[in-house]
């Protein structure tokens, strides 16, 4: 029942976290860019500022949707470059724009935040007699995985779009950088999720949630072994 009633709250609190991206005034965008700093360079501050907002507002999820309609705006930079780069047509642009945004953004992060919501309450809490019964929030779920993905897209984004000369050749070692810059970003991903959970102090056993990244780096060896450049592909797609 408990559990119930967190799922009920959530979806006014992610209708309330909604509404507030059409107003501007309420997202404070200065603290939302010193985040994706951080997130780079000490992503343990992050987190650690989240412990501070559950303490003094009794919530472990962001209340500002600015960090999502900033990475958003990034990701059509990011799509607005690649067509120019290789001079692709407005439709390819708006495909790739939707397609960073809509799927790889927030329907994959959709997927991937209510997994690990619905693993961490129902296998990985801590119950202690004598303390109210505690859960995840889903919207702290989409929180990580917004935190996750802004380094991996530095990575798998703009790394790559500033090495796509190198990336792109035929050439063996080119498949192996462009494997490993993608397996790297998807390690990234996992290690920032699992630090997430980490922060919580009634989950247990969140290093479950790095296994993820071990079979990126094995994957990133396979593709290579077999010469496949995910790079290439990607462009190919893009085109």
């Amino acid at each position: 029942l408990p559990f119930r009633i967190d799922r009920a709250c959530s979806t006014q609190t992610i209708s309330e976290y909604v509404r507030r991206m059409f107003h501007a005034s309420q997202m404070d965008l200065d603290y939302t860019l010193a985040q994706m700093v951080m997130l780079c360079c000490a992503p343990r501050k992050v987190y650690q500022l989240t412990v501070y907002r559950k303490d003094t507002k009794n919530q472990w999820a962001r209340d500002d949707p600015g960090f999502v309609v900033v990475l958003a705006l990034f990701l059509v930079v990011s799509a607005m470059s690649y067509s120019i780069c290789l001079g692709t047509s407005w439709g390819s642009f708006f495909r790739a724009a939707a397609m960073f945004i809509l799927v790889h953004f927030l329907l994959c992060g959709c997927v991937v935040a209510t997994t690990f919501w619905l693993i961490c309450n129902r296998h990985l809490r801590v119950f202690s007699y004598g303390h109210p019964e505690q859960a995840v929030e889903w919207l702290y779920a989409f929180d990580i995985h917004c935190n996750a993905f802004f380094p991996t897209f530095v990575l798998m984004y703009v790394g790559q779009y500033l090495l796509l000369p190198l990336l792109v050749r035929p050439h063996f070692l080119a498949a192996v950088m462009s494997n490993l810059l993608h397996g790297v970003a998807f390690a990234v991903y996992g290690y920032l999720t699992s630090l997430g959970y980490s922060f919580v102090p009634f989950l247990r056993r969140t290093e479950v949630f790095l296994y993820p990244a071990v079979v990126s780096i094995f994957a990133a060896v396979v593709l290579s072994c077999l010469d496949v450049n995910v790079t290439r592909l990607f462009i190919l797609w893009l085109m």
